[in-house]
């Protein structure tokens, strides 16, 4: 009975005394609780009671009836003086136990104190990984994974899993001492969250909560699952880390009920939420900059299956630029473009190709890597205004999803090539060819703009 003080208080006494197992406490009640006429009923839930019916509520309360939001005398001191002054008392207990371990243990205390209040630890971005240039290259979840190794490894506090995916997720931490979470063994920094999604993304966001940094696992296409934790996590403006891989119809031949389409769009869609879609292997790492660093939101990393070539970059721009969220990669002579490719992800190595091969034609092309629209979105006019000068009306996107949206960067004049409907189960050359993603369709498209 929700309204038996006694019995609830009973039920609480039993939670605190229960050590080895949950508690589930069921709490039977009414709603409207104490309206003559709504009690019970949806109207209850639905809209307010009412005047009249809100007097007749307060009669039965014993509660002055022509009183509005009255606060009785004697309750804000019931308030000082009982959680008040418990909550002081035990602050100033930590304290003082926090103030003792700090000389005891003066590393670990620094380490506690950077935790709680938001710093990272020194030197924690040091061994991350430098990608040589590579055309085969490797899967953006393959240099993830060597990223989270190592961040983990100079962060103690950073942990999390995957949803029962951690081997195609590549987020198994495999540094010495990195274990697994288990009843009883805190220590491990390996989480075996299960199949379910929505209870991971809930579990990090409370983690993240407490001061740790946590991030989550699983397939793009099942952040769907996940969104109305992911959505709390935007809401509450707290940095968890949400890793998703598979992006794409590049996963091949598990189909369309597995290739993410319209999500990349939605999650672009929602406030306060970072996404980052690195088009390389070093643009894996400098995303992972920048999310250990982003104290004031969830991120969103978003990552291939396939294999993708780790570009050049003694030949085309540092992927240092992905903190701009989309900057120059390879620009035309004079950086005076007809023509502008853009791409994120899997999409980036298609557009270097392309411009290379429009740079022999003699069509002067400029490549802008663009892993993170809300980071571009973030800079100065003058420079967004830099790396997609207005008078520069030649545009081409290409991204394995959705287009929903580019016509921001195209402009009405561009041209989008994306996914216009579901993908399809085959291996990843039939799919690339069968949906039109290829450097010549993308040479095509410049050429259409252009008139050549």
């Amino acid at each position: 009975d929700a309204n038996d003080l006694e019995m609830l208080a009973r039920g609480y006494e039993n939670f605190l005394n229960t050590k080895d197992r949950p508690t589930l406490i069921i709490v039977d009640s009414h709603i409207g609780y104490g309206s003559p006429h709504k009690q019970d009923s949806y109207e209850a839930h639905g809209e307010p009671l009412g005047e009249a019916e809100v007097k007749l509520v307060k009669k039965n309360y014993g509660w002055p009836e022509d009183a509005k939001f009255l606060v009785p005398d004697g309750v804000y001191d019931q308030f000082k003086n009982g959680v008040g002054k418990r909550g002081a008392a035990a602050h100033a207990a930590w304290k003082t136990k926090f103030d003792e371990y700090k000389k005891q243990f003066p590393q670990l205390g620094d380490q506690i104190h950077r935790m709680l209040t938001g710093q990272l630890p020194e030197g924690w971005d040091k061994d991350l990984p430098n990608f040589p240039a590579d055309a085969k290259g490797i899967a953006t979840r393959e240099s993830s994974g060597k990223s989270l190794n190592v961040l983990a490894k100079n962060i103690p506090w950073f942990v999390g899993g995957s949803a029962d995916l951690a081997k195609s997720n590549k987020t198994n931490l495999t540094f010495d001492g990195a274990g697994e979470f288990y009843p009883n063994e805190y220590r491990g920094r390996n989480i075996h969250f299960g199949v379910r999604e929505h209870a991971m993304g809930a579990m990090v966001n409370g983690m993240t909560l407490s001061k740790l940094r946590s991030f989550s696992a699983t397939f793009f296409n099942f952040s769907d699952y996940m969104r109305p934790s992911m959505r709390l996590g935007a809401l509450m403006e707290i940095p968890a880390i949400y890793i998703f891989t598979h992006d794409s119809i590049g996963l091949g031949e598990d189909g369309p009920t597995h290739q993410p389409v319209e999500q990349l769009a939605s999650l672009r869609a929602m406030p306060n939420m970072l996404i980052v879609r690195p088009g390389d292997a070093n643009e894996v790492v400098e995303a992972y900059k920048i999310i250990l660093q982003h104290r004031h939101g969830p991120s969103t990393l978003v990552l291939t299956r396939q294999a993708i070539p780790t570009l050049d970059r003694t030949k085309y721009a540092p992927a240092s630029g992905v903190a701009k969220g989309a900057y120059v990669l390879a620009d035309a002579a004079g950086g005076k473009p007809d023509v502008i490719l853009m791409a994120s992800g899997s999409e980036l190595s298609l557009c270097v190709e392309a411009y290379e091969k429009l740079k022999v034609d003699g069509i002067k092309a400029r490549v802008v890597s663009m892993p993170s629209w809300e980071l571009f979105e973030r800079q100065d006019t003058a420079y967004k205004e830099s790396v997609l000068p207005p008078s520069v009306t030649a545009r081409v996107s290409v991204e394995m999803a959705t287009t929903f949206g580019w016509e921001r960067y195209t402009g009405a004049k561009g041209k989008m090539i994306g996914m216009h409907s579901f993908g399809a189960s085959a291996p990843l050359k039939d799919l690339l060819r069968k949906f039109g993603f290829s450097s010549d369709k993308v040479v095509a498209a410049a050429r259409e703009l252009l008139g050549k």
